[in-house]
């Protein structure tokens, strides 16, 4: 049996974020899923630590990303591998907090669903045919975790750590993967980030977005079954 994985899902998003990974790579591979739900990223990092494996890959989404990376700068010696989906590697910007802000207002006043809407809109997704069935999934993962996680994960976002010490110093492969539609995590800071890391890749999906293992699941699969199944890389 190969490493297990850990899977560490965005901003409003359950498991079904990574199914299409995890019933691919869990014929494979011991996956376990851990659901970021705190108002901070380093106690997410130290809950995921607690009950995670000996040793094992990583796979973050969004905050899920900044979570993965938190986790790689407590325990490197834990993590064999690292992929990031939609990962911003900076603290977040005076003014993205303050739009962030206006949407805990708006959930807080019972329009979740306008909120979310506005986190993840349609013109941050690849204009395919499904999209509109991913932007429901979407919305149904964030309602059924409802706005007390929301609340609290946009407060972890708002304060999430700047990781450029963390991409520098690490040793273990990495894979970046960035949708070539996505609109809200602009293409330069993902390069940004794979420049940093002395063992990185960026590959880029095409007809996804900021979503792309929902968007485009077998690619996504493919490229992280290559990953975990090959050498490491050496830039």
């Amino acid at each position: 049996m190969s490493d297990p994985i850990l899977f560490i899902p965005g901003l409003m998003q359950d498991a079904r974020a990574f199914l299409p990974q995890i019933v691919a790579l869990g014929t494979r591979h011991a996956v376990q899923i851990y659901l970021p739900v705190q108002d901070n990223v380093e106690k997410m990092s130290e809950a995921a630590l607690r009950h995670a494996p000996p040793r094992f890959a990583l796979v973050g989404h969004g905050l899920g990303g900044d979570v993965a990376l938190d986790i790689l700068r407590r325990a490197p010696e834990r993590v064999t591998r690292i992929v990031l989906l939609a990962t911003d590697p900076l603290a977040e910007a005076p003014q993205m907090a303050a739009l962030r802000e206006a949407r805990m207002v708006a959930a807080q006043s019972g329009r979740l669903k306008a909120a979310i809407a506005e986190d993840v809109p349609a013109s941050a997704l690849a204009d395919t045919p499904d999209r509109d069935a991913v932007l429901a999934l979407m919305q149904d993962m964030a309602l059924g975790l409802g706005e007390g996680v929301y609340l609290r994960q946009c407060r972890a976002l708002q304060r999430r750590p700047d990781q450029q010490r963390t991409l520098r110093r690490a040793t273990v492969p990495a894979l970046l993967l960035a949708g070539l539609a996505d609109t809200l995590l602009p293409l330069r800071r993902q390069e940004f980030a794979r420049d940093l890391m002395p063992s990185s890749v960026l590959e880029l999906i095409e007809d996804a977005g900021h979503l792309p293992m929902l968007e485009a699941p077998d690619a996504v699969t493919t490229a992280i079954e290559g990953f975990l199944a090959g050498p490491m890389i050496l830039r």
